[in-house]
Protein backbone atom coordinates (compact mmCIF):
# COMPACT_ATOMS: atom_id res chain seq x y z
CA UNK A 1 0.00 0.00 0.00
CA UNK A 2 1.19 3.51 -0.75
CA UNK A 3 1.67 6.00 2.05
CA UNK A 4 1.77 9.74 2.30
CA UNK A 5 4.85 11.46 0.91
CA UNK A 6 7.34 12.48 3.59
CA UNK A 7 6.83 16.02 4.84
CA UNK A 8 9.25 18.49 3.22
CA UNK A 9 11.93 20.15 5.30
CA UNK A 10 11.03 23.83 5.66
CA UNK A 11 13.88 26.29 6.13
CA UNK A 12 13.33 29.99 6.71
CA UNK A 13 15.30 33.20 6.99
CA UNK A 14 13.84 36.10 8.95
CA UNK A 15 15.36 39.46 9.85
CA UNK A 16 13.58 40.60 13.03
CA UNK A 17 14.01 44.32 13.57
CA UNK A 18 15.05 45.24 17.13
CA UNK A 19 14.54 41.69 18.43
CA UNK A 20 17.13 42.30 21.14
CA UNK A 21 15.09 45.14 22.67
CA UNK A 22 12.22 42.75 23.47
CA UNK A 23 14.12 40.83 26.19
CA UNK A 24 15.54 41.61 29.61
CA UNK A 25 19.09 40.61 30.54
CA UNK A 26 17.88 37.20 31.75
CA UNK A 27 16.36 36.48 28.32
CA UNK A 28 12.72 36.85 29.37
CA UNK A 29 10.38 38.36 26.76
CA UNK A 30 9.11 41.74 28.01
CA UNK A 31 5.37 41.51 27.42
CA UNK A 32 4.40 44.99 28.52
CA UNK A 33 2.99 48.18 27.03
CA UNK A 34 6.35 49.97 26.96
CA UNK A 35 7.42 51.16 23.50
CA UNK A 36 9.43 48.76 21.41
CA UNK A 37 12.15 50.18 19.16
CA UNK A 38 9.74 49.89 16.23
CA UNK A 39 7.90 53.15 15.67
CA UNK A 40 4.41 53.16 17.20
CA UNK A 41 4.60 49.50 18.32
CA UNK A 42 4.63 48.41 21.97
CA UNK A 43 6.77 45.51 23.13
CA UNK A 44 3.82 43.23 23.84
CA UNK A 45 2.34 44.03 20.43
CA UNK A 46 5.57 43.21 18.61
CA UNK A 47 6.08 40.03 20.63
CA UNK A 48 2.50 38.93 19.95
CA UNK A 49 3.02 39.60 16.24
CA UNK A 50 6.27 37.63 16.21
CA UNK A 51 4.64 34.66 17.93
CA UNK A 52 1.91 34.69 15.28
CA UNK A 53 4.46 34.84 12.45
CA UNK A 54 6.78 32.15 13.80
CA UNK A 55 3.82 29.84 14.46
CA UNK A 56 2.50 30.39 10.93
CA UNK A 57 5.92 29.61 9.42
CA UNK A 58 5.97 26.24 11.23
CA UNK A 59 9.57 25.82 10.02
CA UNK A 60 12.03 23.07 10.85
CA UNK A 61 14.87 25.59 10.90
CA UNK A 62 14.90 29.40 10.96
CA UNK A 63 17.97 31.54 10.34
CA UNK A 64 17.24 34.49 12.60
CA UNK A 65 18.93 37.68 11.45
CA UNK A 66 19.27 40.45 14.06
CA UNK A 67 18.74 37.86 16.80
CA UNK A 68 19.05 38.96 20.46
CA UNK A 69 22.50 39.89 21.73
CA UNK A 70 25.16 37.63 23.21
CA UNK A 71 27.57 39.20 25.69
CA UNK A 72 28.69 39.20 29.29
CA UNK A 73 25.13 39.80 30.51
CA UNK A 74 22.91 38.44 27.74
CA UNK A 75 22.47 35.14 25.89
CA UNK A 76 21.08 34.76 22.38
CA UNK A 77 20.30 31.09 23.00
CA UNK A 78 18.44 31.74 26.25
CA UNK A 79 16.35 34.55 24.77
CA UNK A 80 15.41 32.64 21.62
CA UNK A 81 14.57 29.42 23.45
CA UNK A 82 12.39 31.31 25.93
CA UNK A 83 10.69 33.08 23.05
CA UNK A 84 10.11 29.75 21.27
CA UNK A 85 8.57 28.29 24.43
CA UNK A 86 6.25 31.29 24.77
CA UNK A 87 5.21 30.91 21.12
CA UNK A 88 4.69 27.14 21.38
CA UNK A 89 6.64 26.46 18.17
CA UNK A 90 8.48 23.30 17.15
CA UNK A 91 11.72 25.16 16.40
CA UNK A 92 12.65 25.41 20.05
CA UNK A 93 16.43 24.82 20.13
CA UNK A 94 18.83 27.65 19.31
CA UNK A 95 22.46 27.88 18.35
CA UNK A 96 24.64 30.90 17.70
CA UNK A 97 28.06 31.27 16.13
CA UNK A 98 30.75 33.89 16.64
CA UNK A 99 29.36 36.93 18.50
CA UNK A 100 29.04 40.16 16.56
CA UNK A 101 30.38 43.61 17.31
CA UNK A 102 26.79 44.83 17.47
CA UNK A 103 23.66 43.89 19.42
CA UNK A 104 22.49 41.89 16.41
CA UNK A 105 23.50 38.24 16.21
CA UNK A 106 22.91 35.57 13.58
CA UNK A 107 21.28 32.51 15.15
CA UNK A 108 19.59 29.30 14.05
CA UNK A 109 16.36 28.15 15.71
CA UNK A 110 15.40 24.55 14.91
CA UNK A 111 13.22 21.57 15.70
CA UNK A 112 15.48 18.91 17.28
CA UNK A 113 12.90 16.22 16.53
CA UNK A 114 13.30 16.80 12.78
CA UNK A 115 16.87 17.99 12.23
CA UNK A 116 20.25 18.03 13.96
CA UNK A 117 22.33 21.21 13.87
CA UNK A 118 25.73 22.36 15.10
CA UNK A 119 27.93 25.40 14.63
CA UNK A 120 30.72 24.23 12.31
CA UNK A 121 32.97 27.12 11.23
CA UNK A 122 35.26 26.53 8.26
CA UNK A 123 38.59 28.04 7.27
CA UNK A 124 41.73 28.68 9.27
CA UNK A 125 42.01 31.77 11.50
CA UNK A 126 43.96 34.50 9.73
CA UNK A 127 47.10 36.16 11.11
CA UNK A 128 46.49 39.59 12.66
CA UNK A 129 46.93 41.46 9.36
CA UNK A 130 44.57 39.12 7.55
CA UNK A 131 44.77 36.46 4.86
CA UNK A 132 43.72 35.94 1.26
CA UNK A 133 41.57 32.97 0.29
CA UNK A 134 38.70 32.38 2.71
CA UNK A 135 39.87 32.59 6.33
CA UNK A 136 37.57 31.85 9.24
CA UNK A 137 34.71 34.32 9.30
CA UNK A 138 35.59 35.83 12.69
CA UNK A 139 39.07 36.83 11.50
CA UNK A 140 40.41 39.14 8.76
CA UNK A 141 40.19 38.83 4.98
CA UNK A 142 42.50 40.65 2.56
CA UNK A 143 41.30 41.69 -0.88
CA UNK A 144 42.22 44.39 -3.41
CA UNK A 145 38.82 45.86 -4.22
CA UNK A 146 39.90 49.07 -5.97
CA UNK A 147 42.61 47.45 -8.13
CA UNK A 148 45.34 49.73 -6.81
CA UNK A 149 47.70 46.85 -6.06
CA UNK A 150 47.10 47.08 -2.30
CA UNK A 151 44.75 44.64 -0.57
CA UNK A 152 42.45 46.02 2.12
CA UNK A 153 41.65 44.39 5.44
CA UNK A 154 38.02 43.27 5.75
CA UNK A 155 36.24 42.08 8.90
CA UNK A 156 32.63 41.07 9.31
CA UNK A 157 30.84 43.12 11.96
CA UNK A 158 28.42 40.17 12.02
CA UNK A 159 30.40 36.98 11.21
CA UNK A 160 28.30 34.54 9.13
CA UNK A 161 26.92 31.54 10.99
CA UNK A 162 28.00 28.21 9.50
CA UNK A 163 25.72 25.32 10.39
CA UNK A 164 26.18 21.63 9.70
CA UNK A 165 22.58 20.49 9.34
CA UNK A 166 21.50 16.86 9.21
CA UNK A 167 18.04 16.39 7.73
CA UNK A 168 16.35 13.08 6.86
CA UNK A 169 18.37 11.50 4.09
CA UNK A 170 21.07 14.14 3.62
CA UNK A 171 23.51 16.59 5.14
CA UNK A 172 23.40 20.30 4.33
CA UNK A 173 25.79 23.20 4.84
CA UNK A 174 23.99 26.40 5.85
CA UNK A 175 25.65 29.82 5.88
CA UNK A 176 23.60 32.50 7.62
CA UNK A 177 24.64 35.98 6.57
CA UNK A 178 23.89 39.61 7.41
CA UNK A 179 26.07 41.63 5.06
CA UNK A 180 27.17 45.20 5.61
CA UNK A 181 24.44 47.82 5.26
CA UNK A 182 25.08 50.26 2.43
CA UNK A 183 23.11 53.08 4.05
CA UNK A 184 25.27 56.15 4.80
CA UNK A 185 24.79 57.40 8.36
CA UNK A 186 26.39 60.32 10.18
CA UNK A 187 27.24 62.42 7.12
CA UNK A 188 27.38 66.22 7.31
CA UNK A 189 27.71 67.12 3.64
CA UNK A 190 26.88 65.73 0.19
CA UNK A 191 30.57 64.92 -0.36
CA UNK A 192 30.73 62.99 2.91
CA UNK A 193 27.52 61.16 2.00
CA UNK A 194 29.08 60.10 -1.30
CA UNK A 195 32.28 58.91 0.37
CA UNK A 196 30.43 56.90 3.04
CA UNK A 197 28.11 55.38 0.43
CA UNK A 198 31.04 54.21 -1.70
CA UNK A 199 32.94 52.91 1.36
CA UNK A 200 29.89 50.98 2.54
CA UNK A 201 29.31 49.55 -0.95
CA UNK A 202 32.98 48.48 -1.10
CA UNK A 203 32.75 46.78 2.31
CA UNK A 204 29.49 45.03 1.42
CA UNK A 205 30.94 43.74 -1.85
CA UNK A 206 34.13 42.53 -0.12
CA UNK A 207 32.04 40.55 2.36
CA UNK A 208 30.16 38.94 -0.53
CA UNK A 209 33.44 38.03 -2.28
CA UNK A 210 34.69 36.41 0.93
CA UNK A 211 31.41 34.53 1.25
CA UNK A 212 31.54 33.39 -2.39
CA UNK A 213 35.05 31.99 -1.88
CA UNK A 214 33.71 29.86 0.96
CA UNK A 215 30.86 28.68 -1.29
CA UNK A 216 33.42 27.63 -3.93
CA UNK A 217 35.26 25.54 -1.35
CA UNK A 218 32.03 23.73 -0.47
CA UNK A 219 31.16 23.13 -4.12
CA UNK A 220 34.66 21.71 -4.72
CA UNK A 221 34.00 19.30 -1.83
CA UNK A 222 30.65 18.21 -3.27
CA UNK A 223 28.66 19.74 -0.40
CA UNK A 224 25.00 20.70 -0.57
CA UNK A 225 25.20 24.37 0.39
CA UNK A 226 22.59 26.99 1.23
CA UNK A 227 23.33 30.69 1.75
CA UNK A 228 20.49 32.38 3.59
CA UNK A 229 19.93 35.75 5.19
CA UNK A 230 20.00 39.48 4.55
CA UNK A 231 22.54 40.57 1.93
CA UNK A 232 21.52 44.25 2.15
CA UNK A 233 21.78 44.28 -1.60
CA UNK A 234 20.15 43.40 -4.87
CA UNK A 235 20.89 43.92 -8.56
CA UNK A 236 20.25 47.51 -9.59
CA UNK A 237 19.44 48.59 -6.03
CA UNK A 238 21.64 51.69 -6.05
CA UNK A 239 23.69 53.80 -8.43
CA UNK A 240 27.01 52.96 -6.76
CA UNK A 241 26.78 49.43 -8.17
CA UNK A 242 27.95 50.89 -11.51
CA UNK A 243 31.32 51.72 -9.93
CA UNK A 244 31.95 48.06 -9.15
CA UNK A 245 30.26 46.39 -12.12
CA UNK A 246 27.93 44.02 -10.27
CA UNK A 247 25.96 43.59 -7.07
CA UNK A 248 26.95 41.54 -4.07
CA UNK A 249 23.99 39.27 -4.80
CA UNK A 250 25.42 38.48 -8.23
CA UNK A 251 28.82 37.78 -6.66
CA UNK A 252 27.40 35.23 -4.19
CA UNK A 253 25.22 33.61 -6.85
CA UNK A 254 28.24 33.35 -9.18
CA UNK A 255 26.32 34.64 -12.19
CA UNK A 256 29.45 34.83 -14.37
CA UNK A 257 30.42 31.22 -13.63
CA UNK A 258 29.38 28.00 -15.40
CA UNK A 259 25.91 26.76 -14.48
CA UNK A 260 27.27 23.96 -12.30
CA UNK A 261 29.01 26.58 -10.12
CA UNK A 262 26.05 28.93 -9.71
CA UNK A 263 23.73 29.18 -6.74
CA UNK A 264 20.02 29.63 -7.38
CA UNK A 265 17.32 31.75 -5.79
CA UNK A 266 14.14 32.27 -7.85
CA UNK A 267 13.48 35.76 -6.53
CA UNK A 268 17.02 36.89 -7.34
CA UNK A 269 16.58 35.40 -10.82
CA UNK A 270 13.40 37.40 -11.32
CA UNK A 271 15.17 40.59 -10.26
CA UNK A 272 18.11 39.92 -12.58
CA UNK A 273 15.95 39.09 -15.58
CA UNK A 274 13.71 42.16 -15.42
CA UNK A 275 15.21 45.42 -14.29
CA UNK A 276 11.91 47.17 -15.10
CA UNK A 277 8.51 45.88 -14.07
CA UNK A 278 7.09 43.83 -11.22
CA UNK A 279 9.68 42.58 -8.74
CA UNK A 280 9.52 40.58 -5.51
CA UNK A 281 10.36 42.30 -2.22
CA UNK A 282 11.23 41.11 1.28
CA UNK A 283 11.52 44.41 3.15
CA UNK A 284 9.45 47.56 3.55
CA UNK A 285 10.85 50.84 4.86
CA UNK A 286 9.28 54.23 5.50
CA UNK A 287 11.11 57.09 3.82
CA UNK A 288 10.22 60.50 5.32
CA UNK A 289 11.45 62.59 2.36
CA UNK A 290 9.41 62.20 0.27
CA UNK A 291 6.81 60.50 2.45
CA UNK A 292 6.46 57.01 1.00
CA UNK A 293 7.12 53.32 1.56
CA UNK A 294 10.13 51.81 -0.16
CA UNK A 295 10.26 48.06 -0.84
CA UNK A 296 13.36 46.06 -1.67
CA UNK A 297 14.52 42.49 -2.21
CA UNK A 298 17.20 42.00 0.47
CA UNK A 299 16.61 38.50 1.90
CA UNK A 300 17.51 35.32 0.06
CA UNK A 301 17.79 31.54 0.27
CA UNK A 302 20.39 30.60 -2.35
CA UNK A 303 21.03 26.92 -3.02
CA UNK A 304 23.62 24.82 -4.82
CA UNK A 305 22.65 23.09 -8.09
CA UNK A 306 22.03 19.69 -6.49
CA UNK A 307 19.42 21.21 -4.16
CA UNK A 308 17.86 23.28 -6.95
CA UNK A 309 17.47 20.07 -8.98
CA UNK A 310 15.10 18.73 -6.32
CA UNK A 311 12.64 21.56 -7.16
CA UNK A 312 12.23 23.18 -3.75
CA UNK A 313 9.40 25.64 -3.22
CA UNK A 314 10.31 29.20 -2.21
CA UNK A 315 7.91 31.70 -0.67
CA UNK A 316 8.11 35.30 0.51
CA UNK A 317 5.61 35.82 3.32
CA UNK A 318 4.65 39.28 2.14
CA UNK A 319 1.71 40.80 4.04
CA UNK A 320 0.30 42.56 0.97
CA UNK A 321 1.39 40.41 -1.99
CA UNK A 322 0.85 36.83 -0.79
CA UNK A 323 -2.79 35.71 -1.21
CA UNK A 324 -2.45 32.89 1.33
CA UNK A 325 -1.19 35.35 3.92
CA UNK A 326 -4.12 37.65 3.19
CA UNK A 327 -6.55 34.76 3.71
CA UNK A 328 -5.11 33.95 7.15
CA UNK A 329 -6.84 36.07 9.77
CA UNK A 330 -4.47 38.46 11.53
CA UNK A 331 -1.32 37.33 9.71
CA UNK A 332 -0.89 40.34 7.42
CA UNK A 333 -1.05 42.77 10.34
CA UNK A 334 1.25 40.57 12.40
CA UNK A 335 3.88 40.62 9.65
CA UNK A 336 3.66 44.42 9.48
CA UNK A 337 3.91 44.77 13.27
CA UNK A 338 6.71 42.23 13.73
CA UNK A 339 9.52 43.60 11.55
CA UNK A 340 10.46 45.72 8.55
CA UNK A 341 11.55 42.51 6.81
CA UNK A 342 9.35 39.57 5.84
CA UNK A 343 10.29 35.89 6.17
CA UNK A 344 11.41 33.79 3.22
CA UNK A 345 10.85 30.03 3.33
CA UNK A 346 12.02 27.13 1.22
CA UNK A 347 10.35 23.70 1.32
CA UNK A 348 12.83 20.99 0.39
CA UNK A 349 11.35 17.65 -0.70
Amino acid sequence: MGGDLPRPIRLATYNVEWFNALFDDAGHPQDDAEPSHRYGISRDRQLSALRTVFAALDADGIMVIEAPDTGSRRSTVTALERFAASAGIRARKALVGFPSETEQEIAFLYDPDRVAARHDPQGAPSPPRGAHGSPRFDTTFRYDLDADGVSEQIRFSKPPLEVALAVPGRDLRLIGVHAKSKAAHGHHSPAEFLRLSIDNRRKQLAECIWLRQRVDIHLDSGDSVIVMGDLNDGPGLDEYEKLFGRSGVEVVLGTTLPAERQLFDPHASMELSQRIGLAPSTARFYVPTPEQWLEALLDFIMVSPDIAARAPHWRIWHPLDDPAVARTEGLSQALLDASDHFPVTMDLP
